[in-house]
């Protein structure tokens, strides 16, 4: 049996209310259903899946959509099917959960901190990953290790950091960003540095790799964020009905019986595994942590981030991205960070002036 009813916010013009709650009476469970988010994560899932066809089909030999689609369903000719599924197939997966692990990762920090800038790549957890990889690629360390091991090393070292420099009886959202931001800058500097101090052909592959780019990606590279988006995203799902608590403020959660700082702790790691197994897979493709959950929340009229619309965006922006690299200077191939960098600075400067305006910098 299920019991439903509707509510429509003030002022709505629309015959569809707002939210929906429901209630199961086998087996035993009740919620809220948003119409509104559910069509906004359909449209994403649907537009995602075309770019992401689109961007297979592209390259020396095109296939038509349609061959792409039998294709990835195992249908077609064996010459298709080796192009496909083995030439394009990963750098498109890489493309997608990269973007779907930064989004997911920039939600969890600005829903936690109540700060649409604090994301991953503003408080230095990307710089962070991103400077263990160079220091694998210049001093030789990658090559026994693993991009993904120096990756995961570097965001946890950075995370750990501005934990520990941001507590004064306790961490505050304001705090984390501050000196997320302070190490960033850290970070960077140490970069430039194993960059300069690196031969020819390792700063030429460093300096690729930290742009942010897709460019021959293989299964390698995909399967383990592969791995790492299958258990990390359905943590941060469950580990979502304490971080609401959190956006009532640290003392109502507390009065509430959540455990403030280690449910901040547990969620932290859960955004920097996500982080850095993305950014070692893809490189620290820039402002996708920051730009598409905000633009998630906009398009669902949440008053949050919404996690599943988020990954949603990520996705496409990532893959969006690419295809406007792959096109936009015919026969050149650009990172995919140059594209999303010069969208996502647009956004960053857009939430300074509304943060400013909101008076909510803190």
């Amino acid at each position: 049996m299920v019991r439903t009813s509707g509510e429509t916010r003030a002022g709505d013009t629309a015959a569809v209310p707002a939210r929906r709650h429901f209630r199961l009476a086998v087996p035993p469970v009740s919620g809220v259903l948003r119409p509104r988010l559910v069509a906004v994560c359909a449209a994403l899932l649907a537009a995602t899946f075309l770019v992401f066809c689109w961007g297979v089909s592209m390259g020396d030999v095109p296939i038509g959509l349609t061959a792409v689609m039998k294709a990835l369903a195992g249908q077609g000719d064996p010459g298709t099917l080796l192009v496909v599924r083995e030439l394009r197939l990963p750098r498109a997966l890489v493309g997608l959960l990269a973007g779907v692990a930064f989004a997911v990762s920039g939600a969890l920090f600005q829903t936690m901190t109540r700060n649409p800038l604090a994301s991953p790549d503003m408080i230095g957890l990307t710089e962070g990953a991103g400077t263990a990889v160079v220091a694998g690629i210049v001093l030789g360390w990658d090559a026994g290790i693993g991009v993904q091991a120096l990756g995961l090393t570097g965001a946890l070292a950075t995370a750990l950091l501005v934990y520990l420099l941001a507590w004064r009886r306790g961490t505050t959202g304001y705090r984390i960003i501050l000196v997320g931001i302070g190490l960033s800058w850290i970070c960077t500097s140490a970069t430039d540095f194993l960059v300069a101090r690196g031969g020819r052909f390792q700063a030429q592959a460093a300096l690729g790799w930290l742009v942010g780019n897709l460019n021959g990606r293989s299964f390698e590279d995909a399967i383990p964020l592969a791995v790492a988006v299958a258990v990390l995203v359905p943590a941060t799902l469950v580990l979502g009905r304490l971080l609401r608590t959190l956006q009532l403020g640290d003392d109502v959660a507390a009065a509430l019986g959540t455990r403030v700082q280690a449910v901040r702790l547990g969620l932290m790691l859960t955004g920097v595994g996500l982080v850095a197994f993305a950014t070692a897979a893809a490189g620290p493709i820039a402002f996708v942590a920051l730009a598409a959950p905000q633009i998630a929340q906009r398009l669902a009229g949440a008053a949050h981030p919404p996690p599943v619309a988020s990954a949603l965006t990520g996705a496409l922006v990532v893959l969006g991205g690419d295809l406007a690299a792959r096109t936009i200077i015919p026969g050149t191939e650009l990172p995919v960070g140059v594209v999303t960098g010069v969208l996502g600075a647009p956004v960053l400067l857009w939430l300074l002036i509304r943060v400013n305006r909101a008076g909510s910098g803190g």
